[in-house]
């Protein structure tokens, strides 16, 4: 694991499907991704309306899209153990499936009861759909591209928090709510359509032999064992690199969505706005920003991981990380105290707030591409790369759904000015950790392989 040589590139395992075919894999995927993520995201423009349909304050259904990012915690857990196992093709397949139902079912909920419980299980097969996808990636690109690829994979993710709210808002400006659903309906159905036809198995090696000549009980047990998250937390903990790479996409992702959430109640009043539709075009800046960012993010951290080759003679996994540091440290902690003060400020008016969510964009996708590609290149050859993408998923949720539920009663009380400052503050102190782990994460890894002749296999290791 600790380094890889460049001759990996010319690996057989990376050969078995032509440039083509892997092409058509990446655009099938993108399109469940994004679907994927519009499934949790396009409903935050209108939950004034679903809040009058159920009766219930806007408090109570922002709360709830909090909780389902929270829930979403739960699909890396459940689903990346058994996609090393039997395979990524079918776990897709089922997650997708499965947001298809539960999308249908919100659509016609009743009651408020039933909506929650629609949109908390829909929240794991997202976040498990992504995980997986990231996963595939890295299954058929080696790592000199697969920064490019997965650029591509995260137009989906990425976007999908910018566009999903403007469509909500379009939608909920002239007709019901329900229309979000039954449009995502369609969108999964087209998915697992996709899925079906294109995607083929691309586990490099299946472990199904875990369950043989096991008696009904037994295969429980080894599936209970399978699933228990401590394995996935250990890696956070243990390794190093990982443990900073989490702690980086925690405040990027605290960044990201507590500046989107709150859109709609802070440039309302500020600009005299009156319907969804109006809030929503402001969520084109930071989507523009995200494309922009991924087709530059996939070349810069390609283009750096090939230059330290160059200059090394091999590859250490943590030179990827060096694309982040000025990007985490400097250039989003500067945008984001840029949007905050203009807007609780007023100064600059529209043209301001475009440009600093629209940077804000930029600079939020460029370090997500390198360090999602990191969790693959650490664990190649161990496989372990699921488990690493999942533990990165899983604090991603947990910090988006904080930054969701934070920011509407924080913003209440310090203002939007002091609330991107503690979220830029946090940036900047991520980048220094980051930092570090250019400096001297190869030296860490190689101490805990040392420290593991004389005592238990690490989790990479095993």
């Amino acid at each position: 694991m600790a380094n890889v040589e460049v001759s990996i590139d010319n690996d057989d395992v990376y050969n078995r499907f032509s440039p083509g075919r892997k092409a058509i894999i990446t655009m099938v995927l993108v399109w469940s991704s994004f679907q994927c993520t519009l499934a949790t995201t396009t409903v935050i423009s209108a939950i004034p309306e679903v809040g009058a349909t159920f009766h219930t304050t806007e408090t109570t259904i922002a709360i709830s899209n909090a909780v389902m990012l929270l829930c979403q915690v739960a699909g890396p857990i459940l689903y990346a153990p058994i996609a090393n196992t039997i395979g990524r093709r079918p776990i897709l397949l089922a997650t997708n499936a499965i947001v298809l139902a539960f999308s249908l079912g919100t659509g016609f909920a009743p009651n408020l009861p039933s909506y929650f419980i629609f949109r908390f299980l829909t929240a794991p097969q997202v976040t498990a759909s992504q995980v997986i996808a990231t996963v595939v990636i890295g299954d058929i690109y080696p790592a000199v591209t697969r920064g490019r690829a997965l650029g591509w994979l995260m137009v989906s993710t990425t976007l999908g928090p910018g566009i999903a709210p403007l469509l909500g808002g379009a939608i909920v400006s002239y007709t019901s709510w329900r229309v979000i659903f039954w449009t995502q309906t369609g969108m999964a159905s087209l998915s697992v359509l996709l899925l079906a036809i294109f995607l083929p198995e691309t586990i490099h090696e299946k472990k199904t032999g875990i369950f043989d000549d096991l008696p009904l009980s037994g295969k429980v047990k080894q599936f209970l064992q399978l699933i228990n998250p401590s394995e996935i937390i250990t890696l956070l903990i243990s390794a190093p690199g990982l443990a900073i790479n989490a702690i980086t996409v925690i405040t990027l992702h605290w960044n990201m969505y507590s500046t989107l959430t709150p859109i709609r109640e802070v440039l309302n009043p500020r600009f005299h706005l009156s319907s969804p539709l109006q809030a929503g075009l402001f969520y084109l800046a930071p989507s523009a920003g995200f494309l922009t960012g991924l087709f530059c993010g996939g070349q810069l951290s390609d283009w750096v991981v090939r230059r330290y080759i160059r200059r090394r003679g091999r590859r250490v996994p943590e030179d990827r990380l060096n694309s982040t540091v000025g990007v985490v440290g400097i250039a989003l902690p500067v945008c984001s105290l840029l949007y905050g003060w203009a807007v609780q400020q007023e100064v600059g008016g529209i043209p301001l707030v475009v440009v600093a969510l629209f940077l804000q964009g930029v600079f939020q996708v460029v370090p997500f591409i390198s360090l999602n590609v990191y969790c693959v290149d650490v664990m190649e050859g161990t496989g372990k790369s699921s488990l690493a993408v999942a533990g990165s998923y899983m604090v991603r949720n947990v910090a988006a759904a904080a930054g969701t539920a934070a920011c509407l009663p924080a913003i209440e009380a310090i203002g939007v000015g002091w609330f991107m400052t503690i979220a830029a503050g946090l940036l900047v102190v991520a980048a220094g950790f980051l930092w570090l782990a250019t400096q001297h994460g190869e030296e860490w890894r190689m101490r805990g392989e040392e420290k593991s002749t004389e005592c238990s296999p690490l989790p990479w290791e095993k």
